[in-house]
């Protein structure tokens, strides 16, 4: 069977990295630390967000909820001043150390519209998510903060390897992956800051101050990029990459991470999506590993710690990829 990860975890001060670069690193959970459960995008059974505070409190956490959790206003959770509030309260509540999403869906880039950028870069903690809620990691990397591309409520009971990783990684133990060879990978290795998620939303922010792909970004750093998509069939995704190259972003990568794209409709004469991405990535000199375990498959969706350098190795028969962080962080407690 050609899927497999292998997880390793490190304890994070151990790991010297003495020129790293990229984004502050809030600081790692202690017992106690409170952890606001918000819904910044589509509406939820309360069921949902009551998984994410049960799982909280086992891991020794204080989970605390925003007041439009398990509201419903058209699909989404609450209006957007409800949602942009909660937002604002989470990352402006000094006693509040990291952000946990209930879910994605559609709506969390509405509440960057009157959320200045500062707010972001004043109130450093880890916020998670994935799907729309990349609209807020890449808030959060653009203002110099790291941010965790991860699981949410919906998936966090189940336990398993994923959460268990975000669970550690919150902790202050490092997920290195190590995953299986796909056909059309191209071999190499590469070292630069991760960014990335759901590339749906990375083309919605494109040139505003919360995208983490900008140029003046990028200018003086060498990224790894990675994406993933749902629902979206080949003329969009085509689209979508061809923004990338004529936005510059591809000279910047130094490093290509392709995840999970599900959920779409066979056609253009490709067999699958990553038929068709061969054709852009082939030839880029630089490597490029496919099915990555991130995306919307939340069994397959292990953490990726954005703004965070790291080092990928895409070789004949394995991918790897290993995050670096420094000795210390000043935003340490």
């Amino acid at each position: 069977m050609r899927k497999w990860v292998i997880v390793a975890l490190l304890a994070a001060l151990a790991i010297v990295c003495a020129a790293a670069r990229g984004a502050r690193r809030p600081p790692f959970l202690r017992p106690g630390d409170k952890v606001a459960i918000i819904s910044p995008a589509g509406a939820h059974p309360m069921s949902i967000a009551d998984n994410g505070v049960r799982v909280m409190r086992e891991w020794g956490y204080e989970p605390v909820m925003g007041k439009s959790v398990g509201k419903h206003w058209h699909h989404h959770s609450g209006t957007i001043e409800q949602r942009r509030a909660d937002l604002l309260w989470a990352l402006q509540d000094t006693s509040v150390k990291a952000i946990m999403c209930v879910r994605g869906g559609y709506g969390s880039p509405q509440l960057l519209t009157d959320i200045p950028l500062e707010v972001f870069r004043h109130n450093p903690k880890w916020i998670i998510g994935y799907s729309d809620i990349t609209a807020l990691l890449s808030a959060n990397v653009s203002a110099g903060n790291m941010a965790i591309h991860a699981n949410m409520c919906d998936p966090i009971a189940r336990g398993d390897t994923t959460i268990r990783a975000l669970q550690y990684l919150l902790a202050g133990k490092l997920p290195c992956y190590r995953i299986a060879n796909h056909k059309y990978n191209v071999p190499g290795k590469a070292r630069g800051v991760v960014v990335g998620g759901n590339l749906t939303v990375l083309t919605q922010l494109a040139d505003t101050p919360f995208d983490c792909l900008r140029r003046d970004l990028l200018r003086n750093q060498d990224i790894i990029l990675f994406f993933e998509d749902t629902h979206e069939d080949f003329k969009h995704v085509d689209r979508m990459l061809h923004q990338l190259m004529l936005r510059g972003v591809i000279s910047h990568v130094k490093g290509l991470i392709i995840g999970h794209f599900n959920d779409y409709s066979a056609g253009y004469g490709y067999t699958d999506m990553y038929d068709m991405m061969e054709r852009y990535f082939s030839d880029l000199g630089i490597p490029v590993c496919y099915d990555f375990p991130v995306g919307h498959n939340s069994r397959n969706n292990f953490p990726m710690i954005e703004g965070c350098e790291a080092t990928l190795v895409v070789g004949s028969d394995s991918t790897s990829l290993s995050f670096e962080l420094p000795l210390r962080s000043p935003l340490d407690r």
